[in-house]
């Protein structure tokens, strides 16, 4: 990949303090974009913005929440002068509970969190976009999004949830200049996984098995990057 194929472009990352989300975002920027970076953590998102330089900045949001979203949505405009080229959803939350033991409130959290919010930061832009006749999009799913496993619930519905929204996405988007993916990766090894049991284990998960952040990265960074008349519907990608 050049280091310059995203040269002029702008990009924002959700849940970039971290794992995959950091490893996208630096992907972003070393291939030439400047990159808003948006979590809840102000001092960890500042780090990873000035560790990956190419004028990237953070945006202390909660994404769950659409009044911080649209605040943060506007400074990321005034500091770009225009929306993003590429939107990455990318925030998320992960449990593992049989489904009579979720509470209420932590199946809402998740569907909130890993179906909402991607919404609610969308429909900031997208208007931008058909505007422009142009933009990326690209939704971070899960091996998940159509294969599920006891214990996976709450989050197995969001990622259901997430890729039927990709696909409406890409369906109403079709020939307007903006460009729709969704890139499902199985497990990754982040801190997501920490005092994370599969059900009937009692050892945690091997994370050595898992694939790295930076494989999720090369997989956007790769959808992004293709001639403009081309689109990656969507990414499959597992440990080989």
């Amino acid at each position: 990949m050049r280091a310059d194929s995203l040269a002029g472009k702008t990009a924002l990352v959700t849940g970039a303090s971290r794992g995959i989300g950091a490893a996208i975002a630096a992907a972003l920027a070393n291939a030439g974009a400047r990159v808003a970076l948006l979590a809840r953590s102000e001092s960890a998102l500042r780090n990873v913005a000035d560790s990956i330089g190419n004028q990237a900045f953070s945006v202390t949001c909660d994404i769950t929440d659409a009044q911080s979203v649209g605040a943060a949505a506007t400074t990321i405009r005034h500091e770009l002068a225009a929306a993003p080229d590429i939107v990455v959803s990318n925030a998320g939350l992960f449990q593992i509970k049989p489904v009579a033991a979720i509470s209420a409130e932590e199946f809402a959290k998740t569907i909130q969190t890993n179906l909402v919010a991607p919404f609610l930061v969308l429909r900031q832009f997208l208007p931008d976009m058909y505007d422009r006749g142009s933009g990326d999009i690209v939704t971070i799913g899960s091996s998940a999004d159509r294969n599920i496993f006891p214990g996976n619930g709450a989050y197995a519905a969001s990622k259901y949830g997430g890729r039927a929204l990709h696909e409406v996405l890409r369906a109403e988007t079709r020939g307007t200049g903006i460009r729709a993916t969704l890139v499902s990766p199985a497990g990754v090894d982040t801190d997501l996984w920490e005092g994370v049991m599969f059900l009937g284990s009692d050892i945690p998960p091997d994370r050595g098995s898992m694939l790295k952040p930076s494989a999720i990265a090369h997989a956007v960074l790769f959808a992004v990057t293709q001639p403009a008349d081309v689109t990656v519907d969507e990414l499959r990608i597992s440990r080989s």
